[in-house]
């Protein structure tokens, strides 16, 4: 199965998975399942960093590649239909970066791993 991560759970688990779950550490030692991180949380993750809002380990892209190369993190583009599929959610969630996710995950018929309880007013399946 597809998953696509909230930026607090990418961040938890590239700092020794850190307040995960039981459940979402069953799904991330499944060998069959896909981890998607969106390139919007990356954008989040960066621009909270450089606000001083978020204190980072080491430099993003760090982080991103060691990620990618001993986890095996796909990164999921932006796409104009992720955007376009903006328009047919509901008006639950102010935060511009969790509707982007919401969008892409709905979109690519993913389920998001976040602790958010407001993402679990949208159709798509939450997982904590």
């Amino acid at each position: 199965m597809r998953y696509l991560l909230d930026s607090h759970v990418f961040l938890w688990w590239a700092d020794k998975y850190q307040n995960i779950s039981d459940k979402v550490m069953a799904i991330f030692q499944e060998p069959g399942n896909e981890l998607y991180l969106s390139v919007a949380s990356v954008w989040e993750i960066q621009i909270k960093s450089q606000l001083g809002h978020l204190s980072l380990p080491r430099d993003l892209a760090t982080i991103i590649t060691t990620e990618q190369q001993t986890n095996g993190i796909h990164l999921l583009l932006v796409q104009p239909v992720h955007i376009y599929h903006l328009d047919k959610l509901p008006d639950h969630h102010k935060d511009p970066f969790d509707r982007m996710l919401v969008a892409q995950a709905v979109y690519e018929n993913m389920a998001i791993i976040t602790k958010d309880a407001a993402i679990a007013k949208y159709p798509v399946t939450v997982i904590w």
